[in-house]
């Protein structure tokens, strides 16, 4: 019978299963062209409405990551894992994380992403380094998972195509907030790295896509046991963003703040704890340890013995980066015009932070896009922020502001002093609100 992708649309619409092959097909044609772009903005609007079940989860995201290449790492002489954040602010994990895994002997082709609204991006973070090479050709970046143990670059146009051509039609039509699409957009990329495990750090809090636990809870779910279902090795942490993460925000700055902790400078004790978290995890998944607490000692050795911060330099040289980049770091990294303190309006101590305000100063700050073809200035944001239960006053600041004029200066200052409440009740927000195993 001849494929006609109303049907799919029309099935959707009212509320029904599709089978496999319907959804496999749907996917199959919309990365060939036979679907359009309206059909499938349809489809989209659909699921939106009448969500999936978790089988159609599943075979959503396998469809669409076989729109494309599957990577094949059965030649590594080690297992091969990854993490994904579901996003927030001075959320730099993954810059640690990387070589912390590859000096515990776990390969990392780690496949990043941009910034997207008040969210910072990992890419974006390392285009702040003179030479680095996001979009490396498929030679190189075997080449370099080999050599370094890890490699952070952009997903490539043969990775999941039609995820990436799906999510430009959501990003426009109103469906990006479906945790049916949002699983199979985040499963179907990792699908095809060619995966051994992989670890969900799923964010709750002010300054999360999810911005309450439940809600945070149900999109772990829905990915464990998506990523499951297809077949690969996955669970999640829930992770608390209801201040930023690092004490610095902004691409530059979050650099430099990953560069300190690799080197032991300086460690934000909440980025300390999540790494080291999600580096346990996937010590278990992997089989490099019987326990979490096994797993968080060989994190901690591969840190504090500096054979991460090794991996974290090959993979920087390889990738195009200065060879000496960790040694001479604020020689590369270069620094704002205007560097100043900002205070709060008041004094007393912190009890709430509206994270997503902190993001969107650091956009207004020229560090985000506020639209898709924006640029971004990476010498921007703000280091030094203050945390919970801190306390300030006219001379104690909230932070320190990067910026490129007095003008957007000013308008960010306004806009971070806003996002800082003082007085009132402290709530307790765990760092790790939430866990969710392997579905075995």
């Amino acid at each position: 019978m001849v494929f006609l992708p109303q049907e799919v649309i029309i099935k959707k619409r009212d509320g029904k299963a599709l089978a496999d092959a319907d959804i496999a097909q749907f996917i199959a044609g919309f990365a060939a062209g036979t679907v359009s772009p309206a059909q499938a903005a349809a489809f989209a609007m659909a699921v939106y409405f009448n969500d999936m079940s978790m089988d159609e989860r599943v075979a959503l995201t396998k469809a669409m990551r076989d729109s494309g290449t599957v990577l094949d790492w059965s030649d590594l002489d080690g297992p091969v894992a990854d993490k994904h954040s579901t996003g927030g602010v001075g959320d730099n994990v993954s810059l640690m994380l990387a070589p912390i895994l590859a000096a515990m002997g776990i390969y990392v082709p780690m496949i990043s992403g941009r910034g997207l609204g008040h969210t910072g991006g990992t890419l974006d973070k390392f285009d702040a380094i003179p030479g680095y090479q996001t979009s490396p050709d498929n030679d190189l970046f075997r080449q370099v998972v080999r050599s370094a143990g890890c490699a952070i670059i952009g997903q490539t146009a043969d990775l999941a195509p039609a995820d990436k051509t799906l999510y430009a039609i959501r990003d426009v039509t109103g469906t990006v907030e479906s945790i049916s699409l949002i699983t199979a957009s985040i499963l179907s990329k990792k699908l095809a790295a060619g995966l051994d495990a992989l670890i969900l750090d799923v964010k709750t809090g002010s300054g999360a896509f999810m911005p309450t636990l439940e809600k945070s809870q149900n999109l772990a779910e829905s990915l464990v046991t998506v990523a499951n279902g297809a077949g690969l090795n996955t669970g999640a942490l829930i992770t608390d963003m209801n201040e930023p993460l690092a004490s610095a925000a902004g691409n530059g700055l979050e650099v430099r703040n990953a560069v300190d902790f690799l080197t032991g400078a300086h460690q934000d004790f909440r980025v300390r704890e999540v790494v080291l978290a999600l580096c346990a995890e996937l010590a278990v998944m992997t089989g490099k340890a019987l326990t979490q607490d096994a797993g968080k000692l060989l994190a901690v050795s591969a840190l504090d013995s500096g054979r991460a911060t090794q991996r974290f330099s090959i993979m920087v040289h390889a990738l195009g980066g200065p060879a000496d980049f960790v040694e001479r770091m604020n020689d590369y990294l270069a620094p704002a015009p205007i560097v100043r303190d900002v205070f709060a309006k008041g004094q007393g101590r912190i009890s709430a932070i509206d994270t997503r305000g902190v993001g969107m100063a650091v956009v207004a700050l020229g560090g985000g896009r506020a639209t898709p073809t924006d640029s971004i200035d990476h010498r921007v944001g703000f280091d030094r922020l203050a945390g919970l239960g801190a306390m300030v006053d006219p001379r104690t600041p909230i932070a320190r502001i990067h910026a490129a004029d007095e003008s957007s200066a000013a308008d960010a200052e306004k806009r971070l002093q806003a996002a800082y409440v003082l007085g009132g009740d402290l709530p307790a927000h765990p760092l790790i609100a939430g866990r969710v195993e392997p579905k075995r």
